[in-house]
C-alpha cells in the first residue's frame, strides 16, 4: 500500500500546490489545517477500538495538510467488499468491528480513473453530501471519524491598504478530543496485483455552517460528531439518509476556545507544538470579518512533508506550559 500512497502523494501535491500565487490575494481555494498529536494508544482507548489496523504509528503532526496520512476510526464488517485481498460481492453477516486505520486525506472514489481527483475532494458539504456523485456512496456505506486535537482558521484583519489574514487555533476548552465526521473510500490501482499495495484508503471531512463565536472567524466548520452519536454514525447498517442527516446537526461552539497563533502555520514546512502557542496577550478572537479559511502569507498545502517534532503529551501544554491539552469541537477548517 505504501507505494500506492506515494503515487497519490505526488499527484495530489502537484494539484494542490501547482500555483505559487498567494491565496490571500487571489482568492483561490486553500487546504485546511489541523493538529493531530495524540498517541495511537490514546485513540484506541478513547474510541473503544476493537481492532488496530495501524501498521506504523503516525508521528505527532501540528500542521496536518491535505494529502498527509491521518488516523480514521471506522466500523467494518468482516470481509467487507473492497477489502484489500478480499474483494468480492456481498459482505459477511454479523456485527461490525470498530477499527483504527491510517488513510490519506483527499477522497478518491472507487470509480475514479486516477488519484488526482483527491485534491478536489478534501471536504464534503453536509448540505449536499448525500446527493453528490463523489460522496453519496461513501455517505451511505463508508462513514468514519477523523480524530484531531484542534484546527486552524484564518480571519481577515488589517486595513484596506494592508489587508492580512490572522491564523487562529480552535480547540475544546476542556482539553477533550474532537471527532470530525468523515467519509472514506477504497480505490484500486489496477496496475498492481492485490498483494502489492493495490488498495488505497482515502478520506474526506464533512463541513457545515459555522455557529456562534466560531462563525466570527470563518463561515464554515468541520462537522463534529459528539461521543454519544459515534456508534450511530459509524454503523455500516445505517443507510437512511434522513437518519444520517439528523446526526449531522452542527455542534454548539460554546465549549470551544480560540486564540491567534503565529503565521508559521501558514506553511506546511513548519511543524511542532509552537504552532499552537497563543500570541502573547491574546487568547480570544478579536472582532473582525470572517475569513475565507485560507492561510494568509504562506504556501498552499504543499502536502505530505512529515512533521519534524517530537511527541508532547498535550499540544497546548507543550506550547504554553498551561498543562491543558487542546481537543476538538466544531471548527472551521475549510
Amino acid at each position: 500500500m505504501s507505494a500506492c500512497l506515494g503515487t497519490l502523494h505526488g499527484a495530489l501535491t502537484r494539484c494542490c500546490v501547482g500555483s505559487a500565487s498567494d491565496p490571500a490575494t487571489t482568492g483561490e481555494a486553500m487546504c485546511g489545517r489541523f493538529a493531530s498529536a495524540r498517541k495511537r494508544s490514546d485513540l484506541l482507548a478513547e474510541f473503544e477500538v476493537q481492532q488496530d489496523r495501524v501498521e506504523e504509528p503516525l508521528r505527532p503532526d501540528y500542521n496536518v495538510a491535505p494529502t498527509k496520512p491521518v488516523y480514521a476510526v471506522m466500523t467494518r464488517k468482516p470481509r467487507d467488499p473492497g477489502e484489500a485481498g478480499r474483494a468480492g460481492p456481498g459482505a459477511a453477516d454479523g456485527p461490525g468491528v470498530r477499527e483504527l486505520r491510517v488513510v490519506r486525506w483527499g477522497l478518491v472514489p472507487s470509480w475514479a480513473k486516477d488519484v488526482s481527483i483527491g485534491s478536489r475532494l478534501i471536504n464534503a458539504r453536509a448540505e449536499t453530501v448525500a446527493t453528490k456523485p463523489a460522496f453519496r456512496r461513501a455517505f451511505a456505506r463508508h462513514r468514519c471519524l477523523i480524530p484531531a486535537d484542534g484546527f486552524y482558521e484564518w480571519m481577515k484583519a488589517g486595513g484596506p491598504e494592508r489587508p492580512r489574514k490572522q491564523p487562529y487555533y480552535i480547540h475544546r476548552a476542556d482539553g477533550g478530543i474532537l471527532a470530525f465526521a468523515g467519509l472514506y473510500e477504497l480505490w484500486r490501482d489496477r496496475a498492481r496485483p492485490d498483494d502489492d499495495g493495490a488498495w488505497l484508503w482515502t478520506a474526506t471531512i464533512i463541513t457545515t455552517r459555522a455557529e456562534d463565536e466560531v462563525g466570527r472567524i470563518h463561515d464554515r466548520m468541520p462537522m463534529v460528531i459528539e461521543p454519544a452519536r459515534w456508534a450511530d454514525w459509524l454503523d455500516p447498517a445505517a443507510t437512511s439518509g434522513e437518519a444520517l442527516h439528523d446526526l449531522l446537526a452542527p455542534a454548539a461552539s460554546a465549549h470551544l476556545a480560540s486564540y491567534p497563533v503565529s503565521t508559521e502555520v501558514n506553511s506546511v514546512r513548519h511543524n511542532g507544538p509552537q504552532l499552537v502557542a497563543p500570541l502573547p496577550g491574546t487568547e480570544e478572537p478579536a472582532n473582525g470579518e470572517p475569513g475565507s479559511g485560507e492561510p494568509a502569507n504562506g504556501e498552499p498545502g504543499s502536502a505530505g512533508e512529515p512533521g519534524s517534532t517530537g511527541r508532547a503529551d498535550s499540544p497546548q501544554a507543550a506550547a504554553s506550559g498551561r498543562g491543558q491539552a487542546p481537543g476538538g469541537g466544531a471548527g472551521t477548517l475549510f
